[in-house]
């Protein structure tokens, strides 16, 4: 393979493939406001503020005008699940940078849906209206970072209260204390099929559901005032996750679709957690949350999926990726098929390349 060349490179090849592949209304599922197209531009907007092309901003913009109306109201997402909330966090730059109030509308609309969500008993939020009782490590990205901006912009401290208490919570109920890492999922009425009866949580370590725990609460600590009593709590909880993932890493530099059992032969590397992970190691020694000495294992684990790259003529591929998936056990995971340029994935990878850029050396 020819030489690895900085991450700006790839994160331009990667959006200008799908900028080919679909006009930004038709990013799928088409007609809906979900956190699919949502992490997916969330990573084209980090990289328009790397590199300041105008195209790449306008993508961002003309995808969300295809689901907010002139009056601020969004007709394509479903009020029932947090997936549906996360885009949000797409309308804040687009509110500071044109100032078009309806932008700030549909923020005023998400915003009271994620303070009112159905709650179990420990006070977590449910994952979806149809999964009652149980939190998902995914729902901290869903609904944290847009609850944390909004907060801090809008003066709405309890916003703030909100994210510290849901990460605590979620780390409280679903951490393992051998081995430092967090199961996928948590039920706290201990009835869904994966449950375990006693502890009510599901059986295995999925890659990117805890790759999404650090990057979010690394978001929500960009807005998290310097005195706020949560804040060391927040830093503490990313700290000692990353620490326990660094130990999980092959020695290729990938991180495995179920992250502790690398050893065994049906798992498999798998590379939208290999990019979560190392985005958070990044920002983590950026934020002097991890020692300098951990860009080591980042920087392995971005030219690994730099490798697992394809090319076809211009167009860059994003390969190895798992598509959605629901809880389940080790064979359930293990049998989920792989996607190339899913949403999930060049998302998680255009993350993964603007965090880096800013730590390139």
């Amino acid at each position: 393979m020819s030489e690895i060349r900085e991450p700006i490179y790839y994160a331009k090849a990667s959006v200008d493939t799908m900028m080919r592949k679909f006009q930004a209304a038709d990013l799928p599922p088409k007609g809906h406001f979900h956190y699919h197209q949502g992490v997916f531009l969330s990573g084209v907007y980090q990289t328009w503020q790397l590199c300041g092309e105008e195209r790449y901003f306008r993508y961002m913009k003309d995808w969300v005008d295809s689901c907010v109306d002139e009056n601020g109201e969004i007709h394509t997402y479903d009020r029932g699940q947090l997936d549906d909330i996360q885009p949000g966090i797409l309308l804040f730059p687009l509110y500071e940078k044109t100032g078009d109030v309806r932008y700030k509308k549909a923020l005023d609309t998400l915003l009271p849906v994620i303070r009112d969500f159905p709650r179990n008993e420990a006070g977590g939020f449910w994952h979806k209206q149809w999964y009652p009782d149980q939190m998902w490590l995914d729902g901290l990205y869903m609904a944290g970072p847009i609850s944390a901006e909004y907060g801090k912009k809008f003066d709405a401290p309890e916003y703030l209260d909100l994210v510290v208490e849901q990460a605590l919570l979620m780390e409280e109920k679903t951490r393992d204390k051998n081995t430092g890492l967090w199961y996928h999922a948590w039920d706290c009425s201990k009835k869904e099929g994966w449950a375990d009866p006693v502890t009510g949580l599901s059986p295995e370590f999925w890659g990117r559901s805890i790759g999404w725990v650090p990057v979010a609460v690394l978001d929500d600590l960009d807005f998290l005032p310097e005195d706020h009593p949560g804040r060391e709590g927040l830093r503490r909880l990313v700290r000692e996750l990353l620490q326990a993932v660094c130990h999980y890493q092959s020695p290729e530099g990938m991180w495995y679709q179920v992250v502790d059992k690398a050893d065994r032969e049906e798992n498999w590397p798998e590379t939208s957690c290999t990019c979560l992970f190392v985005a958070a190691i990044c920002k983590a020694v950026r934020e002097g949350i991890l020692p300098a000495s951990f860009m080591e294992q980042a920087r392995k684990g971005y030219e690994a999926v730099i490798r697992h790259l394809g090319w076809e003529g211009e167009n860059l591929l994003v390969q190895g990726v798992c598509v959605g998936t629901g809880v389940g056990d080790y064979r359930h995971y293990c049998e989920r098929p792989t996607s190339v340029n899913d949403l999930h994935g060049v998302g998680a990878f255009l993350i993964m390349c603007a965090q880096m850029q800013q730590s390139w050396q």
